[in-house]
């Protein structure tokens, strides 16, 4: 369908290239065209002129008075540019195309009286017309061969862009491991583009790649410690200063915990362990477990095959960012396989509609402040079960409403997070763990 759209576009490239070919062979064979018309007219009157004063001069030459030749037209028959020149000149030759047939003139003036014959031009004419005919039919005919024959040598350079073109929609979606696998044949500016193409994802590749190695260490790097933290400040004595240092230490705790969810989602080692879940009171029990208000409306909730662990952890992500960040009251809708998830405050920002969740993005100011991990957990996660997680604003109110439609069918094996989640700056509200 892609390239049937791609063939019927018309401001492809395909097709300024076959309307520039058929301008320049329209406009050759327009202008050979004329020019042999000319060539061909000059020639006939040449011709004509002299095959009519050849006549005339036999005629006069002949037996008898001029004027008593057959052959010899009287004056009064003349046309009167042909008498003009002649009584201006002494002789003179025209060429008349009239009915009842074309004929050129030859007259000359002897003794004050005009002798004048005329040839008949029948046959040059309908060679010159047949002459037209042909050159108009074959320059069409090439034409109709011309430009096929330039359809077909454009599509090898169409079909190499629209591969380049597929490879780049591919890295910008997440695909890093997306490559036109031209590796610079050609060595035409389509094979340099193509390269340049491989190269930019192989960098960008390689840039995400050390950056969630990044993320990784450092959260590996500071569990250890942040355990030792959590263990001393439970043996403190309790105080207010006591509380602030445990409550501190629980938002690191669970920043840390966060970073390294994210860096199992984006290596790709989580797995969807599926079973029948009633969606309905899972979302209830996932409510519950935040401690935070929300109405739940059952519209012929379904029972999925999903991950109850992966979708209870969306779900509370998602209500809790919808308090923390939006206003309530905070309404889930729980309609067959969709769970979605409104509030009531200014909405999502800009960026995060049209680019998605980012990791250390809080989106717009008045959405509050956070660390950016909890959508883009939610989103992780919701690739991880083979769901679609969208993200809107509701058209009356502006509230934020997040949809979560679950596949009819779990997915198996390992999932992760798209390539690109961190690396582009793109903004979005977040939470922490609930």
């Amino acid at each position: 369908m892609a390239v049937v759209r791609a063939l019927l576009n018309p401001r492809s490239l395909r097709w300024k290239l076959l309307l520039l070919v058929s301008l320049a062979c329209a406009a050759m064979a327009l202008t050979v065209g004329v020019l042999v018309h000319e060539s061909t007219l000059n020639r006939a009157m040449n011709d004509g002129a002299a095959k009519a004063r050849t006549a005339l001069t036999a005629a006069l030459q002949g037996d008898g008075a001029p004027h008593e030749l057959e052959l010899l037209v009287p004056r009064e028959q003349l046309p009167d540019d042909l008498v003009r020149q002649v009584e201006r000149e002494g002789s003179g030759t025209l060429y008349e195309n009239k009915p009842p047939a074309p004929v050129f003139w030859a007259a000359e003036q002897a003794g004050g009286q005009i002798y004048a014959i005329k040839v008949d031009m029948t046959a040059d004419l309908l060679t010159r017309q047949a002459l037209d005919r042909h050159m108009w039919k074959y320059s069409l005919l090439t034409v109709g061969i011309v430009v096929p024959l330039m359809a077909l040598a454009t599509e090898l350079p169409a079909r190499r862009l629209r591969r380049v073109a597929r490879t780049a929609r591919r890295i910008t979606a997440g695909d890093l491991d997306a490559r036109t696998e031209t590796g610079g044949r050609g060595g035409d500016e389509i094979g340099e583009i193509a390269a340049v193409v491989d190269s930019m994802a192989d960098s960008l590749q390689q840039r995400i790649a050390g950056e969630q190695r990044f993320t990784a260490d450092v959260a590996h790097e500071l569990r250890t410690p942040l355990m030792g933290l959590v263990t001393s400040a439970g043996l403190l004595p309790e105080g207010e200063a006591t509380d602030l240092v445990r409550d501190r230490v629980g938002v690191l705790r669970d920043l840390v915990e966060d970073l390294l969810e994210i860096s199992r989602l984006d290596a790709g080692v989580e797995r969807s362990v599926p079973r029948p879940v009633p969606l309905s009171e899972l979302v209830r029990e996932s409510v519950a477990r935040t401690g935070l208000a929300a109405r739940v409306i059952d519209r012929d909730a379904a029972v999925a095959v999903t991950d109850p662990r992966r979708l209870d952890r969306i779900v509370a992500n998602l209500v809790v960012n919808a308090h923390r960040h939006g206003a309530a009251p905070v309404e889930i809708t729980v309609s067959g396989r969709t769970i979605t998830v409104r509030d009531h405050g200014p909405g999502f920002p800009p960026d995060l509609l049209a680019h998605g969740p980012q990791r250390f993005r809080t989106g717009a100011a008045e959405r509050g402040r956070g660390h950016g991990l909890g959508l883009t957990i939610a989103s992780g996660q919701a690739t991880v079960i083979g769901a679609a997680l969208d993200f809107t604003n509701d058209p009356g109110d502006g509230g934020a409403v997040a949809t979560l439609r679950l596949p009819e069918e779990a997915p198996a094996g390992p999932a992760g997070l798209s390539g690109l989640s961190g690396l582009e700056d793109e903004s979005g509200p977040g939470v922490t763990r609930p």
